[in-house]
């Protein structure tokens, strides 16, 4: 029996025969299939991770000093990716790689929305990186699309895979300026239902893990319409070349454009199969593992090593070694080994002969010869199918935890589904047209909400012409079950409690899917789906279950509109007003009015200030407006008036009623200023009472952003005391603290706080005043001194100097003078020149972990399309020469590597 082995290589080897009959000619392995080719992908997604009421990421404590996750891993990883380093052996800098520009990637449109709106010059790199490509290996670019939330395939319903599919694809064309080829799937679950809608959808190839196949066999031919299937349930499937994986049974897929658009391409398939089929890559399982779990990619050359070694030696004209891992272990999981990615994709790869390219490319290279049937249902990070996403089957568990709260979670939310879907469709059909193609085509909104584009899609869909009431209903009903999907995010079933953040989040878009399906249709759907929640047993005694999750972690953070006004009340307070004036105790009423229609944002709602009355008397401000608040998303409005009162320190009591008249608003503005008069906080706190009702709202119930940014606010008069205090502390004891340093004695703790704290306050105000010089075009060097004393009397007493804010603050400064230097130095250049090494000079002295990565990009930048091209047209002896040098010598400053061009 001839073994697989030797199948393998006598397939390939006359699949590409006509190609290589000759060895006259060095065929380009770009252009037809020839030599090793690698492959490295990587799947970057982060969860989404938004408030559903805020559409926003609130600050998570656990991601510090970052504000959330997605800005940590997003510093750690996403931007390194983008601008990955070249180093030579001294540590210098001698080139930028984009990864993105030779990875084949993924990137979750939830997390590229994130990156849009919080760093465009990367987002913009990852589009260049897909176009560069796409130049590179013949119109096939590195990136492919997701499913759109992270949901496990298998374990959705048809609907909602299909409407996943199509999300992935809109928002991947609306960003890539193309239709995806691939498209990677969650976990890379995978069933035979799965790949039906695939096809139908266009999709041309998917990625998997080796232990997904069951058997492969060639593909029929004329000659051989029956060829052996070989067993490879183990994970023994030949990852190498691409194979064709048809639907089972003849079943024919209901929406046909994606099949005959797959059909109509210029791709070899023996007329004997003429069943839907889809590409399957199977990625490098051994490889895959070792960059996740050794110590293989901290090393360029034992990457390439490792990737090597898997080459097959029987003498095919071409192979695909193809590794794939989630994009986060370059940078994030394992620090710095994005570097190892830039130096494998620039030098080792080319060292040895390899072509790097994607999958897209490869199979316009090389049809698959060979056929794969998969196991029934399975995914990557799982060995018991899909049971990690709804069973206690033990992966992912903590010791002396149990998983017997994914069943009932997954119960309590299909049961969710189903119920919404009923609702979606009942009252879906009275706005719509077809209720189900609105919500596949709700990406579109989703991308763009402005009204325009919401206007467009309303009008593009309704069945009538719709009232401003009815369009709240229907984008109600969208966002619904915009948030039906949200709530089945894998990562909710990851791990090994319910009550962790990804839990707590999916049961948040079911609370907001709930909440809003009782707007639009008046259903209560929440006491059952608690009693359904009941059953998820938590593992920490304080939750129970999975409704005690609910309630204590989900009910907690639900946003009303009136809280939202209420937000805006107490922060209208600190708007426009500094700490002083705000302390200030007049004798006599203070009074300011707004203009009326005043606008502003808060996070998805508009916030439009009718009126605005504030007064102060004596320790007392109060506060009286008319507020109109619309929710960007739905559409839905209040009118309402509030009334704030600040007690002063950490004291408010703010109420809200609906607004019902001109006149009511008049009467409770006039009877509540008047009742200030009296400079009495309780008639005023019980004439509000009177006046709106018992219910009320403090400091406490702000969201959390704006709330850390009033304590901030109010405690910055007794920190500057403290400083104060610290620095006189300081002052009067610097030589009993010297000496005590100086005999290699400890210092008393409290000598060295106020030594540290004294220190860091001097640096920070001195840092302040460096940047309004530069500001100003001053380029005095009394605040570099100053800082340099600092750094001198922080290093003898062996104080560190905490101060994020500073190090933020002088990279900046630096990459602003060195962009002033290059671009704009108008006489000046000696002094910028001189100012701008003393600042890095002094940047380090002070030993507060500057970056100089920013700098560093633009001085490479401007190094190869400016400097470079002047050098080689300049005279050794001319003036401009030795401007030239001063600025090469900078790079050496800048940590860059310039030694070819000060040799020049």
């Amino acid at each position: 029996m001839t073994s697989l082995v030797e199948k393998s290589a006598n397939a390939d080897t006359i699949l590409n025969e006509e190609k290589n009959t000759a060895n006259t000619y060095q065929p380009d392995p770009l252009n037809s299939a020839t030599g090793v080719y690698v492959t490295v992908h990587g799947h970057f997604y982060q969860p989404p991770r938004e408030n559903p009421y805020l559409d926003a990421i609130e600050r998570q404590s656990s991601a510090a000093p970052f504000h959330n996750w997605n800005e940590r891993i997003h510093y750690e990883c996403y931007r390194p990716n983008a601008f990955a380093r070249v180093l030579n052996d001294r540590g210098e800098l001698t080139g930028i790689v984009n990864n993105y520009e030779y990875l084949s990637f993924n990137i979750g449109p939830t997390l590229m929305s994130w990156l849009e709106s919080h760093d465009v010059e990367v987002y913009q790199r990852i589009l260049d990186a897909d176009r560069k490509s796409r130049e590179r290996l013949n119109g096939h670019g590195n990136a492919i699309a997701q499913v759109y939330n992270h949901i496990i395939m298998p374990l959705a319903n048809e609907r909602d895979k299909y409407t996943q599919i199509r999300w992935g694809k809109a928002d991947f064309r609306s960003r890539f300026g193309r239709d995806p080829e691939g498209m990677w799937l969650a976990e890379t679950a995978v069933d035979y239902p799965t790949l039906e809608v695939l096809i139908a959808e266009g999709i041309r190839f998917i990625i998997l893990a080796p232990s997904q196949a069951e058997r492969c066999r060639l593909l029929p031919t004329v000659e051989d319409t029956n060829p052996e299937w070989c067993e490879v349930g183990g994970g023994q499937i030949d990852p190498t070349r691409p194979y064709r994986c048809y639907l089972k049974g003849n079943r024919e897929i209901s929406i046909s454009q994606g099949l005959e658009e797959i059909e109509n391409q210029e791709i070899d398939k023996p007329e004997i199969q003429n069943r839907p089929y889809i590409d399957i890559f199977f990625y490098d399982g051994p490889i895959s593992r070792d960059m996740g779990f050794s110590d293989v990619v901290y090393n360029s050359n034992h990457f390439a090593g490792r990737i090597g070694a898997a080459i097959r030696g029987d003498h095919r004209p071409a192979q695909l070694i193809s590794v794939a891992t989630d994009g986060e272990t370059f940078g994030h999981h394992k620090s710095g080994t994005e570097k190892t990615l830039a130096y494998a994709f620039s030098e080792e790869f080319k060292r040895r002969g390899w072509t790097l390219t994607n999958f897209g490319h490869y199979l316009s290279l090389n049809s698959p010869a060979w056929e794969v049937e998969l196991k029934p249902v399975t995914a990557w990070s799982c060995s018991h199918g899909v049971d990690r996403w709804q069973d206690d089957c033990g992966c992912g568990g903590a010791p002396g935890w149990h998983l017997k709260w994914r069943r009932p979670l997954r119960n309590a939310l299909n049961w969710l589904r189903d119920r919404l879907i009923e609702v979606y469709e009942e009252h879906g059909r009275e706005f719509f047209n077809d209720p189900w193609e609105a919500r596949d085509k709700y990406i579109e909104v989703i991308r763009d909400r402005s009204n325009a584009n919401v206007h467009r899609f309303l009008s593009s869909h309704q069945n009538h012409e719709l009232n401003a009431s009815e369009e709240v209903d229907a984008l109600r009903l969208l966002e619904m079950q915009r948030h039906a999907l949200l709530m089945f995010t894998s990562c909710g079933w990851f791990f090994e409690e319910i009550s962790r953040p990804e839990g707590t989040q999916i049961l948040r878009y079911a609370a907001r899917a709930l909440e809003l399906a009782g707007d639009v249709a008046g259903v209560q759907l929440e006491k059952e789906f608690l009693q359904r929640l009941e059953e998820a047993p938590s593992n920490i005694d304080y939750f129970k279950t999975g409704a005690g999750v609910y309630r204590q972690l989900v009910v907690s953070s639900q946003i009303s509109l009136p809280k939202v006004a209420a937000h805006h009340a107490i922060a209208s307070l600190f708007n426009g007003y500094t700490s002083a004036e705000r302390k200030q105790s007049k004798p006599h009423p203070q009074k300011t009015s707004q203009p009326h229609s005043q606008y502003k944002q808060v996070y998805c709602y508009s916030a439009h200030e009718l009126d605005y009355q504030l007064q102060r008397m004596g320790t007392l401000t109060l506060a009286v407006g008319h507020l109109k608040l619309v929710s960007d998303i739905t559409w839905e409005s209040e009118d309402v008036i509030f009334a704030v009162l600040h007690l002063g320190g950490w004291d408010f009591h703010c109420c809200i009623q609906p607004f019902t008249g001109r006149r009511i608003y008049t009467q409770v503005k006039e009877e509540l200023f008047g009742v200030l008069q009296e400079v009495s906080a309780a008639r005023v706190i019980l004439t509000m009472s009177k006046l709106f009702g018992e219910n009320s709202y403090n400091l406490q119930n702000m969201f959390a952003e704006e709330r850390h940014r009033i304590m901030r606010l109010l405690t910055q008069e007794t920190l500057t005391r403290l400083d104060q205090l610290y620095t006189q502390a300081y002052r009067e004891n610097y030589g009993v603290l010297l000496a005590f340093h100086q005999d290699g004695q400890t210092a008393p703790q409290e000598l060295q706080v106020a030594a540290e704290v004294a220190l860091g306050y001097r640096c920070k105000t001195t840092i302040k005043a460096l940047e309004h010089d530069i500001t100003e075009a001053q380029l005095s060097s009394n605040h570099l001194l100053e800082l340099e004393a600092i750094a001198t009397e922080a290093k003898h007493l062996r104080c560190n100097l905490k101060a994020p804010e500073s190090k933020q603050t002088i990279e900046e400064l630096i990459k602003r003078l060195l962009w002033q230097l290059l671009h704009q130095s108008n006489g000046s250049f000696h002094t910028c020149i001189e100012r701008l090494e003393q600042l890095i000079d002094v940047a380090h002295k002070l030993d507060i972990g500057i970056s100089l990565e920013r700098s560093q990009e633009l001085y490479l930048n401007c190094l190869y399309t400016q400097i470079v091209p002047q050098l080689q047209i300049l005279t050794h002896n001319s003036e401009d020469m030795s401007k030239y040098r001063k600025i090469l010598k900078l790079g050496q400053k800048l940590q860059v590597d310039v030694s070819s061009w000060l040799r020049y």
